[in-house]
């Protein structure tokens, strides 16, 4: 090992001695230690800011867990879990170095509960993992983010990720009955349980969402939703993203709560047929992508209400997935639009604001106002249900001029998100990015409340330093990175 321990680690042990510890706990196999290796983890799916961690290490029980942070208390290192790394606001990032605790091979499904409608999963498991795990049983696990096919549960438990079918079926919170979690100090915890409610203060709701800041899950309790009877899933083609944006308002306006209802703009739509053929019109302004499910006798009527709401708006045409072929080609579209934008630019920058649905109009023309004045080419797709929007950003890294105007540009948008009384985040959640925009959003009381909560369970701060909240605790005498606010990028 040719790094020293000792620039971000307050600690007079020699750094050999702890690489001993944490090998007598899982084996040389599973630990990295080489700085070509820990390139790999030196960032997530947040690649502006760059920080390697000293090692890496890959338990495959709870007990291997505890052992692990035990030994960087013991030795007074920092440490931050990671899932899949597919997070987009740096929560992995590991501000101070320290010990990277990768979760990725703890991924069994434990145990599924058809009867009382519960599984128990480690956290490193994939999530379409236990969709394909579930098909054919009538059950499902609902959290779907666009990253189904790499992101972890741990991962989702962390961020409380969203996704498509968020707008009926609720985010990642709603879909948690409990978990086992190994606090920073060491101590194992049970959270909740598998029963619909448990006595007492909901801790179970309090950690997911915590993005490591509180402990590390190493076993989730994940609610199985049964599967609808039937789908009905729509293409609305609108000639402009204003026409698209009424639309989605008179749907929602008029009581109808579809399964997803997202929205993609004639540039998204054009990277989008170039990768997958689907027949996308690359005339349309936009597109929106409508589910609705349920029983059999009431799905077509809604459908029906959704293709005359969309008509009434200034759709030219809505089409109707024939098949559970077409329907899945339809997702699978939508879901893998970011791999699509390559076809558009070398370096994308995607951000996570949210607005109320009424004002999705006026956010929209500001970010359209956004690209003529900072030059830049904008596209957007977004879950339009929920107003939580993703306009991403093209540009060119190598660029470093390029790079500063997407940074205006992006802080100016998600600026202009709280000035409408939304937030800066929707699903992938503050990690470092984002931080500078908390006492923009909350009160001094209120992060001093959240600040009192994290120091309960996290009181030395080496468990996740420097994410989430505006302080540098837990990471000696070196600062976190410096804060750039609404930077992110993926290449």
């Amino acid at each position: 090992m040719t790094t020293s321990l000792a620039q971000p680690v307050r600690t007079t042990h020699r750094p050999q001695q702890l690489l001993e510890r944490l090998r007598a706990v899982v084996g040389e196999e599973s630990l990295l230690f080489n700085p070509e290796e820990l390139l790999v983890y030196e960032c997530d799916g947040f690649v502006v800011d760059k920080k390697s961690p000293d090692v890496v290490v890959f338990p495959t029980t709870t007990e291997q867990v505890v052992a692990i942070v035990q030994i960087c208390n013991e030795f007074d290192v920092p440490f931050v879990p990671r899932g899949a790394g597919t997070s987009l606001a740096g929560g992995c990032l590991p501000v101070g170095g320290g010990v990277m605790i990768a979760l990725t091979r703890m991924r069994k499904i434990l145990e599924v509960n058809y009867r009382d409608r519960y599984a128990v999963v480690e956290p490193g498991l994939v999530n379409v993992h236990l969709t394909q795990h579930l098909k054919g049983s009538g059950y499902h696990f609902a959290p779907d983010p666009s990253s189904q096919g790499a992101c972890t549960i741990g991962g989702n438990f962390a961020t409380n990720s969203g996704g498509p079918h968020t707008l009926k079926y609720g985010v990642t919170v709603n879909h948690v009955l409990g978990a086992e979690v190994v606090l920073p100090s060491g101590e194992v915890v049970q959270l909740g349980g598998p029963t619909e409610e448990t006595p007492g203060y909901d801790l179970t709701g309090l950690f997911v969402g915590n993005e490591g800041t509180l402990g590390i899950a190493t076993k989730v309790i994940v609610r199985l939703t049964r599967d609808p009877a039937a789908y009905r899933t729509m293409l609305g083609i609108f000639e402009t993203v204003s026409d698209a944006t009424k639309a989605i308002s008179e749907i929602i306006g008029a009581g109808i709560v579809p399964a997803a209802l997202e929205m993609m703009d004639q540039g998204i739509v054009s990277a989008v047929e170039q990768a997958f053929h689907f027949g996308f019109p690359l005339d349309a302004g936009a597109v929106l992508l409508i589910e609705v499910d349920g029983l059999e006798v009431a799905v077509d009527e809604e459908a029906q209400r959704i293709i005359n709401l969309c008509t009434s708006n200034g759709a030219r045409e809505v089409r109707q997935a024939n098949s559970t072929k077409e329907r899945l080609l339809l997702w699978k579209c939508r879901k893998q639009a970011f791999g699509a934008i390559g076809r558009l630019s070398p370096s994308y920058c995607t951000q996570d604001g949210v607005v109320p649905r009424t004002k999705l109009p006026q956010i929209l023309e500001h970010i359209i106002d956004c690209g003529i004045r900072h030059g830049l080419r904008i596209v957007n797709v977004f879950h339009a249900g929920d107003g939580n929007i993703h306009p991403i950003l093209l540009f060119d890294e190598r660029d470093a001029e390029q790079v500063e105007r997407v940074l205006k540009a992006s802080d100016e948008i998600l600026s202009k998100c709280i000035e409408l009384g939304g937030s800066v985040t929707g699903e992938h959640g503050i990690g470092v990015e984002k931080i500078s925009f908390m006492d923009k959003l909350f009160a001094p009381e209120d992060l001093n409340v959240m600040r009192s909560i994290r120091d309960c369970f996290n009181p030395s701060g080496r468990c996740s330093p420097g994410k989430m909240l505006p302080t540098s605790a837990g990471c000696g005498n070196e600062a976190p990175l410096k804060q750039k606010p609404g930077r992110r990028a993926a290449m």
